[in-house]
């Protein structure tokens, strides 16, 4: 990778240093000029007029989206935001009262809050899978409880767990889960919303059923954009919770009929500039290369895990394996929501780890609020030497404050 080009095309690297990417990335020029260009568009000449102008480029989106995650075009929808791709997803299931759902200990609060509600509302049980000595969900203890529900009533309807979590650095071993849902015959549901853009993900070799995603993080796309992914396996099996003249047609007095692709889950009205930026988001990643971005990120975040814990009284608590870009870590002594504050004010973006994100790891762990600093291809050595300077200065400052 030509880094130096990369960051020129960036215009956010001139403004800051951007260590909060599995929040939302920064966003190439290329998609900013797509959505700038359609938004002028649909100013002059109006918005049904330029939907229909672009209508093969805007069609496009899922053709790139496919061909980012292994999938048919057919099979993806396009929607706002991950949260939603995995909610009408859920919810499209006929779950029903004592059905077992499976998840892991680093499950979002999002999906763990329909979980609950799930619980409530329809009389589902819940099981959480424990990790492994790394930290990471155990296959072991995964496979004993599909192979224990197997054997007396097969309960279990559903696996749904996140690939990268929002704290841990972890990777789960999403393609090996896929290998046991398919030997136990269980649906398979994973939020890619911090994998996809980051790593390779392939929806053949990892097996799920449905997977979320969102744009606004390792994909660089803009906010508001995310997709769905159903597999043709189970596509005209679900039938989403709420309907429109877009994901299906009134075809009489007392009758409709499901569109029979993706865009069943779909709604008519949506951010048609938001998607052509998704477009050109997708399409900037292909064109790298997952594999080399993937590479890219793992080198730097592990350097910056071995400069992190150079620094007197700082802990990374990340798990796992495989680790990717998110690096959780504290400073002993001094509240993390101080650090992400004092960073700021320098230009260092980084984010606030809370424990209700991610409630069943952060508990297990004991653990206080994080400092969450996330890397992207495009951020450097330099801009990891210069957070690292930043954190000494931090840790002189609070300690003259400690004993004022």
């Amino acid at each position: 990778m030509d880094i130096q080009k990369l960051r020129a095309d960036t215009p956010g690297c001139l403004h800051v240093t951007h260590l909060n990417n599995a929040g939302a990335a920064l966003i190439p020029q290329t998609v900013i000029d797509v959505q700038r260009d359609y938004m002028s568009q649909e100013a002059n000449y109006g918005g049904y007029e330029t939907a229909a102008k672009f209508a093969n480029e805007l069609q496009t989106t899922y053709t790139r989206v496919a061909r980012l995650i292994n999938a048919q075009p057919n099979e993806i929808a396009l929607v706002e935001s991950a949260t939603v791709a995995w909610g009408k997803a859920f919810f499209a299931l006929d779950l029903q009262p004592g059905d077992r759902i499976v998840t892991a200990m680093a499950e979002y609060a999002s999906n763990y809050i329909n979980y609950l509600q799930a619980q409530k509302t329809r009389g589902i049980k819940i099981e959480v899978v424990p990790n492994d000595e790394h930290g990471q969900l155990s296959l072991e203890a995964l496979e004993q409880l599909l192979a224990e529900d197997q054997a007396n009533e097969g309960k279990i309807k559903l696996i749904s767990i996140t690939h990268v979590p929002t704290n841990g650095g972890l990777v789960n071993p999403a393609e090996a889960v896929g290998k046991l849902a398919k030997k136990y015959g269980v649906l398979y549901l994973l939020d890619a919303c911090q994998s996809v853009g980051q790593l390779p993900v392939d929806v053949q070799q990892i097996g799920c059923d449905m997977l979320s995603a969102t744009g606004r993080k390792y994909l660089r796309a803009p906010r508001g954009t995310g997709f769905l992914y159903v597999s043709d396996r189970i596509l005209q099996k679900l039938e989403p919770k709420v309907l429109d003249l877009t994901s299906a047609e009134w075809t009489a007095k007392g009758d409709y009929e499901m569109r029979n692709d993706g865009v069943r889950f779909e709604n008519y009205e949506y951010n048609r500039a938001n998607r052509m930026g998704l477009s050109a988001a997708v399409q900037y990643a292909l064109d790298l290369g997952i594999e080399n971005i993937w590479e890219r990120i793992q080198y730097l975040g592990n350097l910056l895990r071995q400069r992190l814990v150079e620094l007197p009284n700082v802990q990374v608590y990340d798990l796992g394996q495989v680790k990717g870009g998110i690096v959780s870590w504290g400073i002993e002594g001094i509240p993390a929501e101080f650090v992400v504050e004092k960073l700021r004010e320098v230009q260092i973006n980084a984010s606030l780890i809370l424990e209700s994100g991610t409630l069943l790891d952060m508990q297990a762990r004991e653990l206080p609020p994080l400092v969450r600093a996330s890397v992207h291809y495009y951020n450097t050595e330099e801009e990891i030497e210069r957070l690292c300077g930043e954190l000494k200065k931090i840790i002189l400052l609070y300690s003259r404050i400690e004993h004022v």
